[in-house]
């Protein structure tokens, strides 16, 4: 999700925002130019969210379009023994991490991958804004370097999180919700989605994973749920038509809640087997549940996920994970690889960046390590089970795109700006009082 994740279940959402890059970033680069800049330092490299709306026009009011042609309705698998997921269609979880949106993203796939020792990362996951829907249409130039990257390689999978409404993160009322998905669900944004679908075809993108309305059984998002679940099912619907029937598409349409109740129990916002392929699960370290154990046994938590699916037919997967509430939590991150060793969801892609991740944030060190340790040098995409441990030529701090030193942070300037000075990296030594600031490229 756009936004710093992991709000307690039910509870207003409430999250840092990244800080106002454009207003320091003259001071910034005027400092790396004279070769000299003073700023205030914290023990942490901060936990902004990288997942940035990117600037657009307004967008236009919408237009009204002709109801679609239902899907033909199609029968469901034989469905699966409860407690067994059926496999993904190559046997095999594919690995990924939400790193950035913009094309930083894309370059950090290959440095987490020589962190990990060489594990391929099939998955590259992206957000589309949810501010305006010039930008939920999917801009080429925000698509592209993903589509390049999916492109590059046959066994990988772009996987993109697809808000169902502009103004996503704007706390809109619960009774403009109800109002928005009323007229959602007569057909007035559908060609907002038509047009998202031609241009991922056009790329050459035309079978991403659309993770569609995600977290909607929550109180974050303007695509929730629970103010009308009968309306919000039938906008799905809309969608997804919508969306299928643009020539060349093999679109697959994941449906993403979070674990727990949250405002609505989520399978009361299932729209139907006929256009869901994948059933996914955003599964933080956070409330409900005292403990792993606690996420397995909950209702709608982490074994009634699998039973639902199971139950359709349907394949799993884990949009987004990480560690939360209860910190650095090596119990939790275990829990999650042997989740994944055991039903083996289609893909699974862990928040990469402070409070949740493993690699970006450095605040949570055993269970950074545990998930190394399991992920480490994998001969080929079949999980964790079986991965040899780190060996002594590969400290987790010597590896490209994590600071060698504790007092170092890589500086984000925005896709614009790197493309003229790259990334920077600053570096504070209070043990070397005659050398208070460093400046270097990333990685470098």
């Amino acid at each position: 999700m756009r936004a710093r994740k992991g709000r307690p279940q039910g509870a207003p959402h409430s999250r840092p925002r990244r800080r106002a890059a454009g207003v320091c970033a003259g001071a910034v680069v005027a400092g790396l130019l004279l070769g000299t800049l003073v700023v205030p330092w914290g023990d942490e490299a901060g936990d902004d969210d990288a997942r940035n709306a990117a600037p657009g026009p307004v967008a236009s009011p919408s237009v009204p379009s002709p109801p679609p042609t239902p899907p033909r309705p199609t029968p469901p698998d034989p469905p699966s023994p409860p407690g067994d997921t059926p496999p993904s269609d190559a046997g095999a979880t594919a690995i990924g991490a939400f790193l950035d949106s913009g094309p930083r993203g894309v370059r950090r796939i290959a440095e987490l991958e020589r962190w990990l020792g060489g594990t391929e990362l099939r998955v590259g996951h992206t957000y589309l804004p949810g501010d305006l829907w010039v930008n939920i249409e999917g801009r080429p130039e925000f698509l592209r370097p993903w589509v390049q990257w999916r492109r590059a390689d046959a066994d990988r999978m772009l996987v993109l999180n697809v808000p169902m409404f502009e103004r996503n993160e704007a706390g809109v009322g619960d009774a403009e919700v109800r109002r928005l998905l009323r007229t959602a669900a007569r057909g007035d944004y559908d060609h907002h989605f038509r047009t998202l679908a031609e241009r991922l075809v056009r790329l050459g993108a035309e079978d991403t994973v659309l993770v569609l309305g995600w977290e909607m059984n929550g109180t974050t998002y303007t695509h929730r749920c629970a103010p009308d679940p009968h309306a919000w099912k039938a906008y799905w619907r809309r969608i997804v038509t919508t969306m299928r029937a643009v020539p060349g598409q093999e679109f697959r349409f994941d449906f993403t809640p979070s674990r727990g109740r949250d405002a609505v129990p989520w399978p009361r916002c299932y729209p139907g087997d006929d256009v869901v392929d994948i059933i996914g699960l955003d599964a933080y370290d956070q409330p409900p549940g005292a403990d792993f154990e606690d996420h397995v046994t909950q209702p709608y938590g982490l074994q009634h996920h699998v039973d639902f699916a199971a139950a359709r037919g349907k394949p799993i997967s884990f949009p987004e994970w990480g560690l939360f509430r209860n910190g650095d939590n090596p119990a939790y991150m275990r829990g999650m690889l042997e989740w994944f060793d055991r039903h083996r969801p289609v893909y699974q892609t862990v928040t990469d960046y402070c409070p949740h991740g493993v690699w970006q944030c450095r605040s949570n060190p055993r269970a950074s390590a545990v998930y190394r340790k399991a992920l480490y040098g994998l001969p080929d995409v079949s999980g964790p089970s079986g991965a040899p441990e780190p060996t002594a030529t590969a400290p987790p701090d010597a590896v490209t795109g994590r600071p060698e030193e504790p007092g170092c942070v890589a500086l984000e300037f925005g896709d614009w700006l790197e493309r003229w000075i790259g990334e920077r990296r600053v570096c504070l030594f209070p043990d070397r009082p005659d050398t208070s600031l460093t400046f270097g490229r990333d990685g470098g």
